[in-house]
């Protein structure tokens, strides 16, 4: 469904007083919409239903997402940067090449998303629900992602470096060739997990759970094993 920009900006409008309580106001209901290329910086779509719509290329920098329904949308090359999802859905959406710079995705629904070579940088993902994404190649430098929830993912090429995931579940997870230089993986599930090949160089293994986990070829140069003992 193709919109044209007063449509759009009425739709805004009512949503706007939806959001204040004003008469006239109604939910923005833009499910299977043809956003694409969508100038939506700062906008406020907050439980909005986006649910298939197609905002591939479209710039929603520090935009309220928080509670929105972006199911199964197309946010392929979009501009999400500092963008607030908070309790947000995005389950099997599209998100290749996204920017997702210093997000707040805490709580957000992101199960069997694709997010191939999206930055994810700085942003906050505690108890985000990832299981099934794709990550492959992704930027997750200094990303949160306490208690995240990262089973079965796809996280092949990903950079870890200076991330938090104290309790994350990367259990089944395929991490070949991640950068976890560094990063605290101690008490981590990371069972039947694939890290071959990867750089864990540094990293913090105390009490993690290995148990079947791949670690052909995987760096471990000073790496500190579950046992506390130093490689």
């Amino acid at each position: 469904m193709e919109m044209s920009d007063k449509e759009l900006r009425t739709v805004l409008h009512r949503h706007r007083k939806w959001l204040d309580g004003e008469d006239g106001g109604v939910c923005a209901n833009l499910s299977g919409a043809d956003l694409s290329g969508a100038r939506l910086a700062g906008a406020d779509l907050s439980h909005a239903n986006l649910r298939s719509s197609d905002l591939s290329g479209a710039t929603l920098v520090r935009a309220n997402l928080s509670g929105v329904d972006l199911s199964e949308a197309d946010l392929s090359e979009a501009d999400l940067s500092r963008a607030n999802f908070y309790r947000a859905t995005l389950s099997h959406a599209n998100l290749t090449g996204s920017n997702l710079t210093r997000c707040n995705l805490s709580g957000v629904d992101i199960s069997r998303a694709t997010l191939s070579c999206a930055v994810l940088a700085g942003s906050n993902l505690t108890r985000a629900d990832l299981a099934g994404a794709d990550l492959n190649e992704a930027d997750l430098t200094g990303t949160d992602l306490e208690r995240a929830d990262l089973a079965l993912a796809d996280l092949t090429g990903a950079d870890l470096t200076g991330s938090n995931l104290t309790a994350a579940d990367l259990s089944y997870a395929t991490l070949a060739r991640a950068n976890l230089a560094r990063v605290n993986l101690s008490g981590v599930d990371i069972s039947r997990a694939n890290l071959s090949f990867a750089n864990l160089a540094g990293s913090n293994l105390t009490r993690a759970d290995l148990t079947l986990t791949d670690l052909n070829e995987a760096d471990l140069t000073g790496a500190t094993w579950t046992d506390g003992t130093k490689k």
